[in-house]
């Protein structure tokens, strides 16, 4: 059990059936009344963030939230496969939970995969990749216009804007939060 009164930034703990993460939180001692936590706390699941105050005296159950970093092995129709990186084991994670930002993940990348109660919640993959440019149209001579893109597939079938004198075989680095091109891959 853990009491509002110990409230800090990261702290994990179940509400109301939520599993929800402190983001910000102050301790408030008024000059009339009583002392309270004003807290701003993130649904660790869903995203969503709300803000509460509570009694300092509010207990709550603490919540463990298991990150594991795996190995990202096959799918099989909705069904991707990650490899457990200590027990070598296979764990079937459905293809709905995977963000927009997988798109850019291929066989044997590392991602870590964050889970509540042995049930997973979400996936995420590194923050930077460097795939090879699979298909694009090649860029015109003489268009030096600054910050000109043109869209490019990678190996993962995902498509990406990037500067026209990026040319099919080239390998470039890729955000996988925002999937902006971000540099030519060096080596």
């Amino acid at each position: 059990m853990i009491s509002a009164s110990d409230f800090r930034n990261g702290v994990t703990f179940e509400m109301d059936g939520k599993v929800m993460q402190v983001v910000e939180f102050q301790h408030v001692k008024p000059g009339k009344g009583a002392a309270f936590v004003r807290t701003k706390m993130k649904n660790v699941i869903t995203g969503a963030v709300v803000e509460t105050s509570f009694n300092p005296t509010d207990k709550f159950e603490n919540a463990f939230v298991d990150r594991r970093d795996m190995d990202y092995s096959y799918n099989d129709g909705n069904l991707y496969y990650f490899m457990d990186r200590e027990s070598y084991e296979l764990e079937p994670i459905d293809g709905s939970i995977l963000g927009d930002s997988f798109r850019f993940v291929k066989e044997n990348m590392v991602c870590t995969v964050s889970s509540y109660k042995g049930k997973v919640f979400i996936v995420e993959p590194p923050n930077f990749v460097e795939l090879a440019v699979t298909q694009t149209d090649p860029g015109l001579k003489g268009d030096t216009a600054t910050n000109v893109t043109k869209p490019a597939t990678v190996e993962t079938g995902a498509e990406v804007k990037v500067p026209l004198f990026i040319n099919e075989g080239e390998r470039i680095r890729i955000d996988t939060r925002t999937g902006e091109y971000l540099e030519r891959a060096k080596g």
